[in-house]
Protein backbone atom coordinates (compact mmCIF):
# COMPACT_ATOMS: atom_id res chain seq x y z
CA UNK A 1 0.00 0.00 0.00
CA UNK A 2 1.48 3.33 -0.97
CA UNK A 3 0.29 6.29 0.60
CA UNK A 4 0.69 10.02 -0.01
CA UNK A 5 0.22 13.24 1.46
CA UNK A 6 -0.42 16.51 0.40
CA UNK A 7 -1.26 19.85 2.41
CA UNK A 8 -3.08 22.64 1.99
CA UNK A 9 -6.53 25.17 2.90
CA UNK A 10 -8.67 24.39 -0.13
CA UNK A 11 -10.88 26.91 0.15
CA UNK A 12 -13.28 27.64 -2.85
CA UNK A 13 -12.33 24.17 -4.55
CA UNK A 14 -11.41 25.01 -8.16
CA UNK A 15 -9.44 22.79 -11.08
CA UNK A 16 -6.27 24.03 -9.54
CA UNK A 17 -7.10 21.77 -6.68
CA UNK A 18 -8.90 18.51 -8.24
CA UNK A 19 -5.54 18.82 -10.87
CA UNK A 20 -3.57 18.24 -7.84
CA UNK A 21 -5.37 16.23 -5.78
CA UNK A 22 -6.23 13.69 -8.67
CA UNK A 23 -2.14 13.85 -9.82
CA UNK A 24 -1.39 13.10 -5.79
CA UNK A 25 -3.44 10.03 -6.25
CA UNK A 26 -2.17 8.83 -9.38
CA UNK A 27 0.98 8.49 -7.56
CA UNK A 28 0.20 5.55 -5.54
CA UNK A 29 -3.01 3.70 -3.43
CA UNK A 30 -4.37 6.17 -0.87
CA UNK A 31 -4.51 9.96 -0.50
CA UNK A 32 -4.18 11.84 2.76
CA UNK A 33 -4.58 15.28 3.22
CA UNK A 34 -3.34 17.44 5.75
CA UNK A 35 -6.22 20.39 5.84
CA UNK A 36 -5.32 23.39 7.57
CA UNK A 37 -7.21 24.31 10.36
CA UNK A 38 -8.94 27.73 11.20
CA UNK A 39 -6.66 28.34 13.65
CA UNK A 40 -3.22 27.51 11.31
CA UNK A 41 -4.80 29.48 8.62
CA UNK A 42 -5.09 32.56 11.61
CA UNK A 43 -1.37 32.21 11.85
CA UNK A 44 -0.38 32.04 7.92
CA UNK A 45 -2.77 35.41 7.93
CA UNK A 46 -5.33 33.31 5.63
CA UNK A 47 -8.85 34.30 5.80
CA UNK A 48 -10.61 31.17 4.61
CA UNK A 49 -14.46 31.90 2.78
CA UNK A 50 -15.55 28.29 4.27
CA UNK A 51 -14.24 27.23 7.98
CA UNK A 52 -12.83 24.13 8.34
CA UNK A 53 -15.71 21.61 8.67
CA UNK A 54 -16.78 22.65 5.38
CA UNK A 55 -13.40 22.41 3.81
CA UNK A 56 -13.18 18.91 5.65
CA UNK A 57 -16.47 17.05 4.12
CA UNK A 58 -15.78 18.94 1.06
CA UNK A 59 -12.21 17.11 0.54
CA UNK A 60 -13.71 14.13 1.49
CA UNK A 61 -17.02 13.80 -0.87
CA UNK A 62 -13.65 13.65 -3.50
CA UNK A 63 -13.33 10.74 -5.28
CA UNK A 64 -9.14 10.85 -4.85
CA UNK A 65 -8.78 11.92 -1.45
CA UNK A 66 -8.99 8.79 1.28
CA UNK A 67 -8.70 10.32 4.49
CA UNK A 68 -8.39 14.41 5.99
CA UNK A 69 -6.68 15.22 9.26
CA UNK A 70 -6.38 18.87 10.50
CA UNK A 71 -2.75 20.71 9.86
CA UNK A 72 -2.38 22.62 12.94
CA UNK A 73 1.48 23.86 12.74
CA UNK A 74 4.15 23.95 10.31
CA UNK A 75 6.39 21.46 12.10
CA UNK A 76 3.50 18.40 11.97
CA UNK A 77 4.84 17.36 8.53
CA UNK A 78 7.44 15.26 9.33
CA UNK A 79 5.64 13.46 12.55
CA UNK A 80 2.64 13.04 10.26
CA UNK A 81 4.99 11.27 7.66
CA UNK A 82 5.71 8.68 10.38
CA UNK A 83 2.31 9.04 11.93
CA UNK A 84 0.25 8.08 8.83
CA UNK A 85 3.19 5.76 7.06
CA UNK A 86 3.47 8.16 4.15
CA UNK A 87 5.87 7.14 1.24
CA UNK A 88 5.30 10.52 -0.74
CA UNK A 89 4.88 14.01 0.11
CA UNK A 90 3.29 16.04 -2.64
CA UNK A 91 2.93 19.56 -2.98
CA UNK A 92 2.67 22.76 -5.30
CA UNK A 93 6.04 23.50 -7.48
CA UNK A 94 5.75 27.45 -5.68
CA UNK A 95 6.91 25.67 -2.26
CA UNK A 96 9.79 24.11 -4.09
CA UNK A 97 12.56 23.38 -1.64
CA UNK A 98 10.90 24.33 1.06
CA UNK A 99 9.99 20.56 2.24
CA UNK A 100 13.03 18.96 1.44
CA UNK A 101 13.78 18.23 4.84
CA UNK A 102 11.53 15.49 4.87
CA UNK A 103 13.75 13.55 2.09
CA UNK A 104 14.76 12.02 5.23
CA UNK A 105 11.69 10.32 5.70
CA UNK A 106 9.85 10.10 2.27
CA UNK A 107 9.63 11.12 -1.35
CA UNK A 108 9.24 14.28 -2.15
CA UNK A 109 7.65 15.73 -5.32
CA UNK A 110 6.55 19.71 -6.07
CA UNK A 111 4.12 19.34 -8.81
CA UNK A 112 3.34 22.22 -11.18
CA UNK A 113 0.29 24.32 -10.54
CA UNK A 114 -2.62 24.91 -12.73
CA UNK A 115 -1.99 27.75 -14.66
CA UNK A 116 -4.65 30.46 -14.89
CA UNK A 117 -6.47 29.62 -11.90
CA UNK A 118 -5.81 29.96 -7.63
CA UNK A 119 -8.20 30.50 -4.67
CA UNK A 120 -6.42 34.63 -4.60
CA UNK A 121 -7.53 34.86 -8.16
CA UNK A 122 -11.25 34.02 -7.32
CA UNK A 123 -11.64 35.72 -4.28
CA UNK A 124 -10.61 39.23 -5.96
CA UNK A 125 -12.78 38.28 -8.94
CA UNK A 126 -15.85 37.77 -6.31
CA UNK A 127 -15.42 40.72 -4.39
CA UNK A 128 -15.02 42.61 -8.01
CA UNK A 129 -18.51 40.94 -8.73
CA UNK A 130 -19.95 41.85 -5.08
CA UNK A 131 -18.76 45.54 -5.52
Amino acid sequence: MKRIVTYGTFDIMHIGHINMLRRARGLGDELYVGLSSDSFNMIKNKKSVLDYENRKIVLESLRYVNFVFPEENWEQKHTDVKKYGIDTFVIGDDWEGKFDFLRDYCNVLYLPRTPSISTSMLKEKILKIAS
